[in-house]
């Protein structure tokens, strides 16, 4: 009887505990987290003081911790998109433009990786004091628009008023596209040119196109910004992401050699850089016009 009172206690102990993991499950499932057995929580269970419930608020307590430490992590990890902001804008003030870029492809790496770790930790969940959406907002103005915009007037690329018409059509644009909040498609992708004039100009440079040619395609990107046409987020925009996620790898390499090298290319590679440049910024027209292409939301 004594041995039945006891093996009961103890299945009624380890069904507690199972119904609090699977709470847990369900609790921290937002971040994907599958909690595994922990036989410390019946061993607290079994010291004196402690009940199943307590064992069990104090694993989860604990695991809740370790998330909002990551979530607040990511928002930190996105913050030093501003540093490299800024380191990128004093070089480009002693017209360093090769350790500029270098700079700016360090924040856009940041960029490309901060997004999928927000996601992953549910930032908005876990760490929702900071606007991680409102900080990449700021970053990606200063380094997608304000700093390319700055380098291509103080480059000598557009020379005189085709400097000034450049700096001002590519500022007062990308601003009022960034504040436009249909900016989004239903596939993750862009309506309009994204404002990444950071890609724009790391192409210009090695390639040193004509004045005019460099206007006319700010200006044609410019108004394209407001003009119903799709543009791929190579990371969130699932259509042809095993071909475009590779290729913006590729591309980010291509310009780090590129700033490494003083944006002189081998011609090979020079061609490569333009036309998987191309295809980033034309694979979601292309797939808007094909069945299935995402709408503005």
């Amino acid at each position: 009887m004594i041995c039945s009172s006891v093996n009961f206690d103890l299945f009624m102990v380890r069904s507690s505990h199972w119904a609090g993991l699977q709470y847990q499950r369900e609790e921290l499932s937002g971040v994907r987290t599958l909690l595994t057995w922990d036989d410390r929580a019946l061993d607290a269970a079994a010291m004196p003081g402690y009940g199943v419930g307590a064992a069990v608020r104090m694993r989860h307590d604990r695991s809740m911790t370790r998330i909002r430490a990551a979530a607040l992590s990511v928002h930190l990890l996105t913050a030093t998109g501003a540093v490299f902001a800024m380191l990128a804008l004093l070089e480009a003030a002693q017209q360093d433009w090769q350790a500029m870029f270098l700079w700016l492809v360090v924040a856009f790496a940041v960029d490309g990786i901060d997004g999928p770790l927000a996601r992953t930790t549910d930032v908005k969940k876990n760490a929702p004091e900071f606007d991680g959406e409102l900080m990449d907002l700021i970053i990606d103005y200063l380094t997608y628009v304000f700093i390319p915009a700055y380098a291509l007037f103080g480059s000598g690329l557009l020379p005189g008023w085709t400097g000034w018409v450049a700096i001002l059509v590519i500022t007062y644009a990308s601003v009022v596209y960034f504040a436009d909040t249909r900016m989004k498609t239903e596939d993750n992708s862009f309506s309009g040119f994204p404002g990444c004039w950071n890609m724009a100009t790391l192409v210009i440079f090695p390639v040193e196109p004509s004045p005019g040619i460099i206007l006319l395609v700010t200006v044609a990107l410019a108004v394209l910004m407001f003009a119903p046409v799709k543009f791929i987020h190579p990371v969130r925009t699932a259509r042809w992401r095993w071909l475009s996620l590779p290729l913006a790898l590729l591309w980010t390499v291509m310009a780090l050699v590129a700033a490494l090298n003083d944006f002189v290319l081998p011609d090979l590679i020079e061609a490569a850089f333009v036309l998987v440049s191309l295809y980033l910024a034309g694979v979601g027209a292309v797939q808007q016009f094909l069945p299935g292409g995402a709408s503005r939301r």
